[in-house]
Order: C-alpha cells, then structure tokens, then sequence
C-alpha cells in the first residue's frame, strides 16, 4: 500500500491501514515532515476518531479543552449566539479540542512511526498509473514505486485527482492571515482562553482562541480581497487587511498588529466531485475535497476518510489477510463523497453568512440572536458519529429564510444541502 502525501490526511490514512494489518509505504515531497499554520479546531466527529486511535489524551494534553464557541458581531462586538461545549460533549460523547496544527500533524507522525509506517521524504509524485495488478506512481527522480493501491492525499493542488476530472482550484476571493500571541502579552491576558470567538463581519470575520494550555492566543484574520475580485495578481496584502477591518469594534482592530504580514493564506475550495476511484488509484483529503474553512471541517474530514478506509479494509479481509481492495474501495466511495459535498457546500454557504452586510446582516443577527444555545439542528448532521453506510449518513438540517426576521428578501441561514 503507498500513500502520497505526508500531511494531517496522508498521515491519518497511512495510520488506520497500518493499524488494520496493512504494509504501509507513505511517500512525502518536502525533505523533512512538518506542518505550517497556527490553530486548527476538533469537532466531536474527529475526537471520536482519535479516541478509537488510542490518540485523544495525548490530544488533550497539547491543546486546549473549550467550554464555548461564541459568535459576536465584529461591527459591534455584541454577542449573537454560542455553543456550550461542555453541554456539545455530553451530546455527542466526545469534546471539542483546539490544538495547534503542527502539534496534531506530529502526533500522527509519531503513530504512523509506532505503527510501522515506511516514510520516505524528497518523493515528489508527478504521475500515477494503474497496472495489471495494482498501481504505480513516478517520481520527479524518474524512480517508480508499486503497490496494490495507492491513496492519494496530494492535497488542493493534487496531481491524481486529474485522472478522474479536469477542473481547477475556486478562489474565492478571500485570504487568511494568522499570527500566534505569546501569553506574556496584554492581549493574551484580557482574552478568555475559554472561549472559541468569531467575530463575523462585512466581508471580513475574525477568529481566536487560547492554544497549548493557555500559553498562547490564535488568531485569524480572513477578508475579501478587492484586488483579487479586480483580476490582479498581487492580491490579499497587508494594506488590504487593514482597509478590510477599519470599520470593526476595538476588540478585533487591537489583534491586527499581532497578525503574521510576511505571509498569508489565499482560500481556495474546489467543486464537489462523486467519483474518487480510479482502478486502484484512491483520492482522499484535500485531493478529493478541499473546502473553504468556514465550518472548520477540512483536516477533519480527511481524518474521516482514513478512518472509513480502514474500517472497510477490516471488513473485507479475508481470514489468509488477503484485502478485497475492489470492495472495500467501493464501499469508501459509497459513503465520503456525499457527505463531504455537504461540507462543501455548506461551508460556502456558512462564508455568505457570515459576511453579510446592510439590511442582510441585521436580518442574520436576529435570526441568530433567537437561536436557543442547546439547539443543536444544525449541527447533529456534523458532528454525530461518521457514516461507513450510505444508510448511516444523518438528514440534512432544514434552513431558515433570512426573510423569516420579516426584513426582506430570503436567503438560507445555513446554506442548503
């Protein structure tokens, strides 16, 4: 078995097959394993998952267990609605978990090394093919690897995923700045660490919660670039972060300095697609998925498809250990895709939500303000126990018109499924 691609989903996937009985190669570009960014956020989906891992205390122990996400308005400051995580783990039996990404990116590469796992860096994947009995891959070396299957976890720029479709990665026209804030900092010691807080705005949202025990505050800045929605090249710099949040409450403008400026993220999505076999060649992360961030579900679901894979590999393996690759792919591919073309398309749903503004936004906030904080409609679709069946996949929320606060013409809260 190869995996291509040693981040948080090629890492998962390599672990949930290793630990299933199964040969593991996992082959990585970079010269060296590491994961760049700040903050990533652990819905009770993924939790469960680490947990089946024997991977959730140690989670624990490098991130930080919230009691509430808080959504305010970043105009002005003022609450709109919450989740009560403490309450949210007694629903769905496992916590929500904030963690810094390179902290959840070492740990599956401490359990793909503890499981076996062959990995191989400086492979940098410029084709795939199938063959009589399995797959190949070559590398920019002109060196050839060869498995029964191989997963590709090559990420939003995937080389495989060209062998099912011809598409290009969505820009949405909005770019992510980050920054950590050391816990020395006045601005660390006047946030509550407790709290996962968005502030959602006129085109712009800002995000931050405590990371590593409360040694540190994450911060993401995101905005709707006016020069990349002008066609220019040189689009989402620091003079457009600042403009983006000139009209927003103190709160959010004193984090501003605190923003990394030497680099920022721009934020692409792609179309959903059904199909992610290819004889057995398997898409799987962002190869298969890659959605804007707004519901915070793209490591996640790439966890989710590891752990699908495996759990139906352990299905359709026979008693001499030989794997039905054909079934089991096929099972893979019965379940993910839907589910992670609801994300996706929720997930842009969710980013028109929270960027509106005028007459829209007000009418939003008072949809939001009614919302009760244990009404968790919208979420029991996320964040209850991932499907291996079609069968098991939960109903899709019901939306709420917009024009149901009597302010105007509708627009889904929530998206559509």
């Amino acid at each position: 078995m190869l995996v291509v691609g040693g981040g948080i989903g090629g890492l998962g996937a390599a672990f949930s097959l290793a630990r299933q009985g199964t040969t593991v190669r996992l082959l990585e570009s970079a010269p060296a394993f590491g994961e760049v960014g700040a903050g990533i956020q652990l819905a009770p989906n993924c939790t469960r998952i680490l947990d089946d891992y024997g991977l959730l205390d140690e989670a624990k122990s490098l991130g930080v267990v919230p009691d509430a996400m808080v959504m305010r308005d970043a105009v002005d400051g003022s609450e709109l609605t919450r989740l009560d995580l403490r309450h949210l783990e007694e629903r769905y039996g496992y916590p929500y978990l904030v963690i810094h990404r390179s902290d959840l990116h070492g740990l599956l590469l401490r359990a793909c090394e503890r499981a076996g796992v062959e990995l191989v860096n400086g492979a940098q994947v410029t084709s795939y093919e199938n063959t009589e009995d399995g797959a190949r891959v070559t590398l920019d070396s002109g060196e050839t690897h060869e498995a029964g299957v191989v997963i590709a976890a090559d990420g939003l720029h995937s080389v495989a995923r060209k062998l099912l479709v011809d598409d290009q990665p969505v820009s949405s026209a909005y770019v992510a700045y980050r920054g950590t804030v050391p816990a020395e900092q006045p601005r660390v010691r006047s946030a509550d660490l407790s709290e996962v807080v968005v502030y959602i705005g006129p085109r712009c949202h800002f995000v931050h919660y405590g990371l590593r025990g409360g040694e540190m505050l994450n911060q993401v800045a995101v905005f709707e670039s006016p020069k990349a929605l002008a066609g220019r090249d040189d689009w989402g710099t620091p003079d457009e972060l600042d403009a983006a949040f000139a009209g927003t409450c103190d709160v959010v403008r004193d984090g501003l300095p605190f923003m990394w400026r030497d680099k920022w993220w721009r934020m692409f999505d792609r179309d959903p697609v059904m199909t992610w076999v290819h004889g057995r060649i398997a898409l799987l992360g962002d190869s298969a998925h890659p959605p804007l961030q707004y519901i915070a579900q793209g490591a996640i679901m790439a966890i989710e498809d590891g752990w699908v894979l495996g759990e139906h590999v352990a299905r359709h393996r026979a008693e001499d250990g030989a794997v039905d690759w054909t079934a089991a792919l096929a099972a893979y591919e019965a379940v993910r895709p839907e589910h992670c073309r609801r994300v996706l398309t929720t997930s842009r749903k969710w980013g028109e939500l929270w960027h509106l503004d005028g007459l829209a936004r007000e009418r939003r906030n008072v949809l939001l303000r009614a919302r009760d904080t244990y009404d968790y409609s919208f979420t029991d679709w996320l964040y209850g126990p991932t499907a291996l069946t079609p069968d098991q996949e939960p109903e899709m929320f019901t939306p709420i018109p917009l024009d149901s606060a009597e302010l105007g013409e509708p627009v889904a809260v929530g998206g559509t499924a």
